[in-house]
């Protein structure tokens, strides 16, 4: 079994890989579109190959089912149905999910460890992306830490904004984290932070930022201090 990728690893090739796609796309129509108006898969499949090319790099699945992702990650792997009611997760897909690499003995015994949800075009505050944040969460929630093999999760998005909008990114930006953290908050096991590449100006045409949000479980000795 090889060693998986650091975390920051997996952050910085997200970022570089949306931004990949951005010039790919900007490449492609001329200069005429904002990575906005492209499909996020766009964005999920530059990611991917970013990922890839890390040193000992994991398994990498686009689309994989929730019941999937955790029948792969949960120790009980024929409790995930029960996992799904308890936690009220409905069945769905995740952008990309990333399982340990080593060599398979049957079809039934793949670990997944990271779960990654992709958003492209994000400027405001919606209950879409709210939404997203808490099922992440629920998928991270277990009642103990060896209950499930999945580390974190993360919500990598691309916002861009046009040169006469009023409220620019660097206020925009911090407000929609914001509206992440009061989502983590109500899970007390959980933790989260925030990534992102600079807000990047373009003249006479607008500003563009990409932004990594993670979530993962509390380290033991924080999850059961006191404040002081």
């Amino acid at each position: 079994m090889k060693k998986f990728p650091t975390k920051q690893s997996i952050i910085d090739s997200t970022i570089q890989g949306i931004i990949k796609a951005k010039d790919n796309f900007l490449h492609w129509t001329n200069n005429r579109l904002y990575l906005s108006y492209a499909p996020s898969k766009m964005l999920s499949i530059h990611i991917a190959q970013e990922i890839a090319k890390i040193k000992n790099a994991p398994e990498i699945f686009i689309d994989a089912s929730v019941s999937d992702i955790l029948r792969c990650s949960l120790k009980d792997r024929n409790g995930f149905l029960n996992y799904m009611q308890k936690h009220g997760i409905s069945e769905g897909v995740f952008s990309i999910t990333l399982d340990e690499r080593f060599k398979h003995k049957n079809d039934n015994d793949s670990v997944s460890k990271v779960i990654i949800s992709v958003k492209n075009g994000i400027r405001n505050i919606k209950k879409e992306y709210t939404n997203e944040i808490e099922r992440i969460c629920k998928m991270l929630d277990s009642d103990k830490a060896d209950e499930s093999t999945l580390e974190y999760g993360m919500l990598a998005f691309y916002s861009d904004l046009p040169d006469n909008a009023r409220k620019k990114l660097h206020l925009r930006i911090p407000a929609i984290i914001n509206s992440f953290n009061e989502t983590v908050k109500k899970y007390p096991k959980l933790q989260s932070s925030f990534a992102s590449s600079e807000i990047s100006q373009i003249k006479n045409i607008g500003e563009w930022v990409v932004g990594v949000y993670t979530i993962q479980r509390k380290e033991k000795e924080n999850l059961f201090s006191k404040d002081l």
